[in-house]
C-alpha cells in the first residue's frame, strides 16, 4: 500500500503563496516514489496578492485554497477536512505565503499567530509520531505550531 503524504500549500507564487519550484519538485519526487499525494491548504483569503512581474501588491483578493489548486491541477483537499490519521507524513514547501498565509510572521514577527487548522494538522502529525518536512522559510511555520 502506498504511503500517503500531505503537501501543505500556502497559495501559489513565491511572493504571496507557495514557491512553485519547491512545490512542483516535491510533487514530482513523491510521485516518482509511488507516494499517494494529498495536496491541502486552508480555505481563506491570502494576506495580499503580489504582481510577480513588478513585485508590487495589487488590490485583488485571492483564496489560498483556490490558488494552491493551480499547483496541484485542482486536486486539493480543504485542510479543515484532513486528519493526520489519513496521512503518513506532511511536507510544507516554502515561499513567502508560508509566513503570510499559514502564519502572520511576515507582519508580526516573533509575536505572530498561526492559522488554527495549520497548527492542528502539524500537531496531529507529530503527536502520531509521523514525520513533518519543511523547506525554505516553512520551518518557521512548524516552530510556531509548537509555541
Amino acid at each position: 500500500m502506498a504511503k500517503k503524504i500531505g503537501v501543505l500549500l500556502a497559495g501559489c507564487g513565491v511572493f504571496d503563496g507557495a514557491e512553485i519550484h519547491e512545490s512542483t519538485l516535491t510533487l514530482y519526487f513523491l510521485d516518482r516514489e509511488g507516494v499517494e499525494i494529498i495536496c491541502t491548504a486552508p480555505d481563506g483569503d491570502q494576506l495580499h496578492v503580489i504582481n510577480h512581474q513588478t513585485s508590487k501588491a495589487t488590490e485583488e483578493k485571492r483564496n489560498i485554497l483556490v490558488e494552491a489548486a493551480r499547483i496541484s491541477r485542482g486536486n486539493m483537499k480543504n485542510l479543515a477536512s484532513l486528519s493526520a490519521k489519513y496521512l503518513d507524513g506532511l511536507i510544507l514547501p516554502g515561499g513567502f505565503g508560508a509566513v503570510k498565509n499559514l502564519i502572520d510572521y511576515a507582519v508580526k514577527g516573533r509575536d505572530c499567530s498561526i492559522h488554527p487548522e495549520v497548527k492542528r494538522i502539524i500537531n496531529e502529525i507529530v503527536d502520531a509520531g509521523k514525520p513533518v518536512g519543511a523547506m525554505c522559510i516553512a520551518p518557521v511555520v512548524v516552530a510556531v505550531a509548537f509555541s
